[in-house]
């Protein structure tokens, strides 16, 4: 991992976001890419000269103020060591997001969430959701809490098809920056529903093409596989989540089911996204 790429908009899920990957960057010895995508009053903006926006008297007097709050953040004390770069796009703020991740070939995407009602609300209908739709490199989003990011056990959820495989090292790569213990979690709902014996194949199947030294598999019955996920990471107090998705299919076959009302009031803990 050599570049992590941080959207930050000055808030203080941002400022968490930015706090986590300096973290990563300090195990890493990664550069971290500060990126604020600016956004100009409609009444300035003329749609036929989009191109040109970035010249004009007001982007100058945008940009100014974008760089002095740059200024300020960068001096943040987890800064400190960090090679950091600052970056200021005129653009909608995810498909800037992955112009960047492309133009500098990113290697982790570190996001700030303020959602609190579990995962569907977290990445649906956000721009969050978009950067997971459309990100060819892993995306870890992040809700402010305060706590230290120090990852002992990962619930990686998983249907453990050998599709899933594909990016399985990138998941094991990450684990082993905080020598994590992975919890292989198959969430069996009555809608998804699969024997016991059948899912305990398929993950002896997966797990078997990896070296793995600390780890346990659990089969979960819930109601939908976010309830299962959701409902399992908090029973082992997970540090961190990790998923595989489809891209524009994956999240909503995720998340397919009934999301029930006790889980407006979960903590929500970090996810990391890998693309298929």
């Amino acid at each position: 991992m050599k570049r992590i790429l941080v959207p930050v908009d000055f808030s203080k899920e941002a400022e968490y976001a930015a706090k986590v990957a300096a973290s990563i960057a300090r195990k890493t010895d990664s550069e971290i890419i500060l990126l604020h995508m600016l956004e100009l009053p409609v009444n300035i903006i003329d749609p036929a000269e989009i191109s040109s926006i970035n010249t004009g008297p007001q982007a100058l007097f945008y940009m100014k103020q974008a760089h002095e709050k740059f200024d300020n953040f960068i001096q943040k004390p987890f800064f400190k060591g960090i090679k950091v770069v600052e970056s200021i796009q005129f653009s909608m703020a995810f498909a800037g997001i992955i112009d960047e991740s492309k133009k500098h070939n990113i290697d982790l995407i570190v996001m700030g969430s303020q959602g609190a009602s579990g995962l569907q609300e977290m990445f649906i209908g956000s721009n969050t959701e978009k950067v997971v739709r459309r990100s060819t490199v892993p995306v870890l989003v992040v809700k402010s809490n305060g706590v230290e990011f120090n990852i002992k056990n990962i619930v990686f959820a998983s249907d453990f098809k050998e599709e899933s495989k594909k990016t399985f090292p990138k998941v094991m790569e990450f684990a082993n920056l905080f020598g994590a213990k992975f919890h292989f979690l198959y969430v069996n709902t009555i809608h998804n529903f699969n024997t016991t014996k059948a899912i305990e194949e398929r993950m002896h199947n997966f797990i078997k093409d990896f070296e793995l030294k600390d780890f346990k598999t659990i089969i979960y019955n819930d109601i939908s596989i976010e309830n299962g996920i959701l409902s399992y990471s908090n029973d082992v107090k997970a540090d961190l989540i990790a998923l595989n998705t489809h891209g524009r299919s994956g999240l909503s076959q995720l998340f397919n089911g009934s999301i029930g009302a006790e889980l407006t009031n979960h903590a929500l803990r970090p996810v990391i996204t890998f693309k298929l």
